[in-house]
């Protein structure tokens, strides 16, 4: 191994020179991002697919069920903060490795058990390392790809959850009925053990650390001295100065809290919803969940390029347009006839493209507003308040429904689209400083 201090000292290609080595690497890192954030994926969704054949075989309730949910989604919540504080002061190659590589292991031993405490207890950990995939990832995207282009790059990056997602959704089924619901934890378990050694081969932590201009230069954009001024600061006054006294990072925040619940809302209790509620078997349930997370991923590709195009940076435009328009898609859901078979499939769709979108917008406006170099802390800090959204909808959309019923579960749904909505709008005016220098020469 080279040691730091060595790679860093490497002096800049010329302009002239770094061109070809920009874009192959620039392919190379977003590829194997995609890859293992899929990956990442493939070790969580398993779980929402698992839950009716372990409630059916193992006799848990709802409640208990939602339980597990709730206790790792605030582990992975804590954990994402944590992580992101931590990446950002480490090598993304290293950091996503041994997060997916922890993971894999833990999905292992989930299908070896039986006991609801070990199921907490293993799902809880596998948690804290689902929560070293995302913060290496914003540190990869800040440091790759320009101001200019991130939100259209991440959104690329984004489709890996949906290509994850859909691949448990559209393949546990199989799973279960010819060998059983622990396999859904085995299979995905071993690909992923093998998957973190090619992430391991593939990726490097930053263009400086290849020989290369930073990206700003690279663009010929003026962030130079912003970023000599962020590399003097410690992890400390980067947490507190550049994330925590930053009001734009907070509404982000809050923002991100009630759209998870929207989101996670979906992902884990669709397919339970769709079967119990609208009568689906188990198979067009989870056609109906894969429908999700495939539009999904175009829904976040459109936000991308409308963010960066279309409305030049501005973040929360995008993102309270697209809130609001998924309130209406979750009535649709809500109310739409048990027999409509289409309706379901079309409310699931619009509700994955619409809420996506936001979803990374979330990611990008918070390094926008934070900087590069407090990029994983400030992603990391919204992602603390989206999995504490996820918790509501695990323990809570549970205890909800078991006592309540589906109609109340919804109207918290509802209401709280509404509320993500009004809290990007708080960004409306607001985007990058790099981008307003831009776009003032622009103008």
């Amino acid at each position: 191994m080279v040691p730091s201090y060595i790679i860093t000292s490497i002096p800049p290609l010329d302009s002239a020179d770094n061109r070809p080595a920009y874009k192959y690497w620039r392919i190379r890192i977003m590829y194997s991002m995609m890859i293992g954030y899929a990956g990442f994926y493939l070790l969580r969704q398993n779980f929402t697919m698992a839950i009716p054949s372990m409630q059916s075989e193992l006799g848990y309730s709802k409640t208990q069920i939602g339980l597990i949910i709730t206790l790792a989604a605030i582990v992975y919540g804590l954990g994402k903060g944590l992580s992101g504080l931590l990446s950002d002061r480490s090598n993304a190659r290293y950091f996503m490795t041994f997060g997916l590589l922890m993971s894999a292991v833990m999905n292992f031993f989930m299908g070896m058990s039986s006991s609801l405490t070990l199921f907490m207890v293993l799902w809880t950990l596998n948690s804290i390392f689902q929560s070293m995939g995302w913060p290496p990832c914003a540190r990869l995207l800040t440091h790759w790809f320009s101001p200019k282009e991130i939100a259209t790059k991440w959104a690329l990056w984004n489709t890996s959850q949906q290509i994850g997602g859909g691949i448990v959704l559209i393949s546990a089924p199989f799973l279960i009925e010819h060998f059983g619901w622990r396999y859904v934890f085995y299979v995905p378990s071993i690909f992923c053990i093998f998957l973190a050694a090619f992430l391991f081969n593939r990726l490097r932590d930053t263009p400086e650390s290849l020989g290369l201009p930073s990206i700003e230069s690279h663009h010929g954009l003026s962030n130079g001295v912003e970023d000599e001024e962020d590399e003097r600061l410690s992890m400390r006054q980067i947490m507190f100065d550049k994330v925590m006294k930053n009001k734009l990072v907070w509404y982000v925040c809050f923002a991100n809290f009630f759209l998870y619940i929207v989101r996670m809302a979906v992902f884990y209790w669709a397919p339970t919803f769709l079967r119990e509620f609208k009568g689906s078997s188990l198979y067009m349930a989870g056609w109906q969940a894969a429908a999700f997370d495939l539009t999904g991923m175009f829904g976040g590709l459109v936000a991308g390029y409308l963010s960066d195009k279309v409305f030049e940076g501005h973040r929360g435009q995008v993102g309270s347009i697209f809130m609001v328009l998924s309130c209406l898609c979750v009535v649709l859901l809500w109310k739409s006839p048990v027999e409509s078979a289409w309706l379901h499939f079309i409310g699931m769709m619009a509700i994955g493209f619409l809420v996506s979108g936001p979803q990374i917008l979330v990611g990008v406006a918070a390094t926008d507003f934070a900087s590069k170099k407090a990029a994983g802390a400030a992603s990391g800090l919204t992602g603390t308040f989206g999995y504490l959204g996820t918790a509501i909808t695990g323990v809570g959309i549970g205890f909800i429904v078991d006592y309540s019923g589906w109609d109340d579960a919804f109207l918290l749904v509802t209401v709280s689209a509404l509320l993500s909505a009004f809290f990007f709008a708080l960004t409306w005016n607001h985007r990058a400083k790099v981008l307003e220098e831009a776009y003032d020469e622009k103008l």
